[in-house]
């Protein structure tokens, strides 16, 4: 069963800023780009750092321990060391709510 689960409200996550929020037993982040929001999960698929101390500039995040670069719209690896996608969820939004699809047996 999926789910959707409320992240973040619009006013928290600012036109070209990202921020971390829990959903599913998983931390995410959650980006807005030009007015559309994203979520991926929280940690490079390279070596496991936070992407959320990294760069966030347009559409792609930047890990700040080796420096690879995803597209936060499709998981894309756009530079190495990384070589698996990020992975990415399905968001909605509901007035100012913010949701992202979860797997409900997940939810913790």
């Amino acid at each position: 069963m999926v789910d959707y689960v409320q992240v973040a409200t619009k006013d928290q996550v600012p036109q070209g800023r990202m921020v971390s929020a829990w959903a599913g037993g998983r931390k995410l982040l959650i980006y807005n780009v030009g007015g559309e929001y994203y979520a991926t999960d929280e940690q490079c698929t390279h070596r496991e750092c936070s992407l959320a101390e990294g760069n966030f500039l347009g559409q792609v995040v930047t890990c700040p321990c080796h420096y690879a670069r995803f597209d936060v719209t499709t998981g894309e690896v756009l530079c190495p060391p990384a070589t698996i996608p990020l992975p990415t969820y399905s968001v909605t939004v509901e007035g100012n709510r913010i949701l992202v699809e979860i797997d409900a047996t997940d939810i913790v």
